[in-house]
Parts: structure tokens; C-alpha cells; sequence
């Protein structure tokens, strides 16, 4: 049995980009471990979801306990950063933030759980965070700092394969005008030739939906992913990408992954 450990910004940031991997290597008998930096304060909500704001984190931190159960995480760390909202906006200068964080600090955090933990595998984010938030890319950042502190090389930057979504989008927008925009608003991913390893969870992908439907107070924000047929959301998300280290020949380089 070898061990894995998934840093995520956010709860709910487990299911779409890792969700599948987890449930996989749950499955094939491995520990699963989730460390997530922030409380998700900033996250969207439907109205009346709570009477007050500062309610929040605790209601995420629920859901993100029944996603993991979902999944078959085993053990879920928190941090206790503030969510640092998205890039420009007033709540990234909060000195609580994940953003502000000294990247050291946060890193031997990190690295104490690895220390407790002692996983063979560690997932984190591609170095934008997939779309430039700032408690993502600060994921990609503390745990690179906290492998090297830990000695880990097995490190794998979750991605989404900005070429393959852009075609499927194309695809989609043909039978579903309007749906899709045009162009992305923003960045996204990486491209294909930037990724070197690539996981099919197909078996596990309607696992991913089921987690992430546990997270009721975010399911507005995700709600394109839930209108999607079961075979449109096969080929989305059916396939997890990653970049690791020390790439090998597009090879799988571990029993988890």
C-alpha cells in the first residue's frame, strides 16, 4: 500500500481536477490524504445557504468531509488560511490570506503533515492554478517548497488540457448554441504538450459528480457541470492531467498514479 496526498486550495477543489484519481487509488487499496489551505470564505452561496458569512467555512468544511467520504479519502488536513478570492480583489491583501502567507512558513506546515503522513505521491497545482487564483497558485508554490523540504520527488501538478477542452467546447457549442463561450475568459490549463502523464478515471467519474454535488453551498458556481449529459461529462472529465517533475516518456512512474 503506498500513500497519497492531494493539496487543494479550496473545498470543492478536490473533485473535478483530482477527484477521479483519489477515488482510483482508493480502490486499487492505497491511503488517500486531502490538505486543504483555506476555509473557502470567499466562495459564492445561494441566498439564505447561511444567516451570516463568517458561517461559511464551517458549512464548506462539512461538505468537503461528505465529498472525501465520497471519494474514499481517509484522512482530510486543514490548514486554516483564509481564502485569498480571486486575483485583484480587496480580499488578497487580508493578512490572513493564503496569499499573503510567508511561502516558507506555510511550506514546513505542509511538510509536517507529509512528515505524519510520509505519502509516496503528492499532487498539487500547475503554476498558474489552473486559472490564475491566487490560493492556487499558491498551492503550486508551498508544495513544491514543501516536497523539497521533505525530500518528496513525486510530485504531480494537476492541469486541465487546454487543447482538448477547447475542442470539446467546439464540439459541445455545435448542438448547444450559447452554452459555451467563444473564447475562455481567462487563461486556463496547459497545453498538451506540457503534460506528461494522463489518468483515466472513467470508472470513477460519476464519483467525481456525486462528491462534488456535496457541495451544496457551491453548486451555483459549477452548475454547467451537473446540465451535462452523462456522456458529455464522461469526455470532460473522465480523464485527469498532470505534469511531474521529472517526466518519463508520458509513462505512468507511480503504482498510484
Amino acid at each position: 500500500m503506498a500513500t497519497l496526498l492531494s493539496f487543494h486550495a479550496h473545498p470543492d477543489d478536490e473533485c473535478l481536477l483530482t477527484g477521479g484519481t483519489l477515488a482510483k487509488a482508493k480502490s486499487d487499496g492505497h491511503r488517500v490524504v486531502i490538505v486543504v489551505a483555506t476555509g473557502g470564505e470567499e466562495g459564492e452561496y445561494p441566498a439564505g445557504f447561511v444567516s451570516d458569512r463568517s458561517e461559511l467555512p464551517d458549512r464548506r468544511r462539512d461538505e468537503l468531509l461528505e465529498s472525501a467520504k465520497v471519494l474514499g479519502v481517509d484522512e482530510v488536513y486543514f490548514l486554516g488560511y483564509r481564502d485569498s478570492g480571486m486575483m485583484g480583489t480587496q480580499s488578497n491583501s487580508n493578512p490572513k490570506s493564503f496569499w499573503m502567507t510567508d511561502i516558507d512558513v506555510s511550506a514546513k506546515a505542509l511538510a509536517e503533515i507529509i512528515a505524519i503522513e510520509r505519502p509516496d505521491v503528492v499532487t498539487i497545482y500547475d503554476e498558474i492554478g489552473g486559472y490564475g487564483h491566487p490560493d492556487h497558485i499558491n498551492v503550486n508554490r508551498v508544495g513544491l517548497r514543501a516536497c523539497e523540504i521533505s525530500g518528496l520527488s513525486e510530485v504531480y501538478q494537476a492541469t486541465m488540457n487546454r487543447d482538448y477542452l477547447m475542442e470539446l467546447m467546439a464540439d459541445y457549442s455545435v448542438d448547444n448554441p450559447g452554452k459555451v463561450p467563444d473564447e475562455p475568459q481567462s487563461a486556463f490549463g496547459m497545453g498538451e504538450d506540457a503534460i506528461d502523464t494522463a489518468v483515466d478515471v472513467s470508472e470513477y467519474v460519476f464519483l467525481k459528480r456525486e462528491a462534488l454535488s456535496r457541495h451544496r453551498s457551491q453548486i451555483g458556481g459549477v452548475a454547467f457541470v451537473f446540465d451535462l449529459g452523462n456522456e458529455d461529462f464522461a469526455r470532460a472529465f473522465g480523464t485527469e492531467w498532470f505534469i511531474s517533475r521529472h517526466p518519463k516518456e508520458k509513462e505512468f512512474r507511480t503504482a498510484i498514479l
